[in-house]
């Protein structure tokens, strides 16, 4: 069953929690939080202590997505934060085998994540190991960006891939998600869209979900 994971990077930050509840109650399947450190992506945005705060006000499984350089010096933190599924990007993981090993061990699931512009083919020895892959449609760092077509022929090689080797791994994508973008992304195969702009503009957030879950 497919999932929609609403990206609360493009929540009003003053009153996340608030958002969180809003977003649930709208009908959203996940909540995705975006954590950038103003290194791996040219944007800050939130830590464990957030993710702990939301914790407490949503039962939801949290998407945690983390675009920062050396991951694994913060899996911890994030996982006893509340993190579910916590995603680490590729370009940023030298040693992904042990960083995604780490994630499981601690109880989470786990994601890899890829640029628009890394090819596919450097999560290949990964793929029977993870939880899911997440594949970037927009260049990661800030909401509201627009959908990179190019993305498309890889969403559709890595869903041949986990079909061909029945892996068990989930397909994300994440950015540009929206109605005039979401036909061919489930056409080519995704689980799991996530969505900012899409659900939080315009403040009618049955509204915008309804719209995104009756095209999945």
């Amino acid at each position: 069953m497919r999932k929609l994971s609403a990206s609360i990077l493009s929540a009003d930050f003053g009153r996340l929690a608030d958002e969180v509840r809003a977003v649930e109650a709208a009908g959203t399947d996940w909540i995705h939080v975006d954590v950038m450190d103003g290194h791996f992506v040219p944007n800050i945005t939130i830590g464990p202590d957030v993710v702990r705060a939301l914790r407490k006000v949503t039962h939801l499984p949290f998407d945690v997505h983390l675009m920062i350089e050396k991951p694994e010096r913060t899996l911890e933190a994030f996982v006893d934060a509340g993190a579910d599924w916590l995603g680490v990007h590729v370009e940023t993981c030298p040693h992904l085998h042990r960083t995604i090993q780490n994630i499981k061990e601690l109880g989470a699931k786990a994601i890899v994540t890829l640029n628009p512009a890394t090819p596919l083919v450097s999560i290949e020895d990964i793929l029977p190991d993870v939880d899911m892959v997440l594949i970037m449609t927009v260049n990661p760092g800030f909401g509201g960006q627009k959908f990179i077509d190019g993305a498309l022929p890889k969403i559709r090689k890595c869903r041949q891939w986990i079909d061909e080797r029945k892996c068990s791994a989930l397909l994300e994508v994440d950015g540009g998600v929206n109605s005039d973008t979401i036909d061919g992304l489930v056409a080519a195969g995704v689980d799991v869209f996530v969505a900012g702009s899409a659900v939080f503009n315009g403040g009618d957030y049955v509204k915008n979900i309804k719209v995104l879950k009756d095209r999945m």
